[in-house]
């Protein structure tokens, strides 16, 4: 709404000119300033806002009756990673006590456990030849290591389309693997 100011001082001081009176104009901004607030109120409720990305992660129970009930797998298709401190990790093939390849200390990122990772899915899928037995990682995250380490690897998991990987308690043999190599 729009509204006129016809103040201005005048009135007639003697002879002279006979000048017209200057009429100032002045807007009222409530209205509009009102549509603002409703317009932001409306795409505030309208936008969707972003949705935080989570990864399903299943993890097994720990069953202290039934002990029997342990799945055995393959020796040859199981790569367990170790957590060590400053973003280090160590990775082998098989058993800590009669590993099938020698303890690997690397790094995150594309030339580090990623290339192993691929590598060594690749080396199994061919080996066994079938796709649902393919790599098996189990992931052991140590007291030295953080939960950044931990979200890092299982990235890794999703971006080498590893299948089958757990993460698992690290054992006293392990640790003694990763003092031995100065990571822990």
């Amino acid at each position: 709404m729009a509204e006129l100011d016809t103040s201005s001082g005048g009135g007639k001081k003697g002879g002279g000119k006979v000048r017209s009176k200057k009429q100032s104009t002045r807007v009222d901004l409530t209205a509009m300033v009102d549509l603002a607030f409703l317009l932001i109120t409306f795409f505030m409720l309208t936008t969707t806002l972003a949705k935080p990305q989570a990864m399903d992660l299943a993890m097994p129970d720990k069953d202290e009756e039934n002990k029997e009930a342990k799945l055995d797998i393959a020796d040859n298709r199981t790569m367990t990673i170790l957590l060590g401190n400053k973003n280090r990790i160590e990775w082998y093939i098989g058993l800590v006590d009669k590993p099938l390849t020698a303890p690997t200390v690397t790094n995150f990122g594309k030339e580090g456990i990623r290339k192993s990772l691929i590598d060594k899915n690749k080396e199994v899928l061919k080996m066994t030849g079938n796709p649902k037995k393919g790599l098996i990682v189990l992931i052991k995250p140590s007291d030295k290591s953080n939960y950044r380490n931990l979200v890092d690897i299982l990235d890794e998991m999703k971006i080498t389309n590893v299948q089958t990987y757990a993460i698992v308690d690290i054992s006293d043999p392990e640790k003694e693997l990763l003092k031995r190599d100065g990571i822990y």
